[in-house]
């Protein structure tokens, strides 16, 4: 998809919620109001920015960015699912670095960073 003669990156939200005061359903609507793709996985049941919340298991092939919004004790249960994903990235937001998860994503060919996708967006660097 292409959004002012650009490749929009359509991204993954891991943790997404129905929450308007958790970071991952400020950044859904955010990546939406700036023509992002989205696709919501988490535990909760909803929408946010007009995407449902779906759990995890339905592989999508066209993802670029995983962002992820939950704590390391959480995401071992997400690393296959990641990996199948094959995203081309994959953002740890803060509170959510995980270096053993970091490394192997890295072995995998996908290359990860620890920032913020609030402030990579309201920056232009997403």
């Amino acid at each position: 998809m292409l959004v002012k003669n650009k490749i929009v990156k359509k991204t993954l939200i891991i943790g997404a919620s129905p929450n308007p005061s958790r970071y991952a359903y400020l950044a859904a609507n955010m990546l939406k109001s700036k023509g992002y793709e989205i696709v919501n996985v988490g535990i909760k049941r909803g929408e946010v920015a007009g995407v449902e919340i779906e759990e995890p298991g339905n592989i999508h092939s066209d993802i670029h960015t995983v962002t992820l919004y939950i704590g390391p004790h959480l995401q071992q249960q997400y690393v296959d699912y990641i990996l199948k994903t094959k995203p081309k990235r994959v953002v740890f937001n803060p509170g959510t670095e995980n270096a053993t998860f970091e490394d192997l994503l890295k072995k995998n060919g996908i290359e990860t960073i620890e920032a913020c996708t609030l402030v990579l967006l309201s920056t232009g660097q997403y």
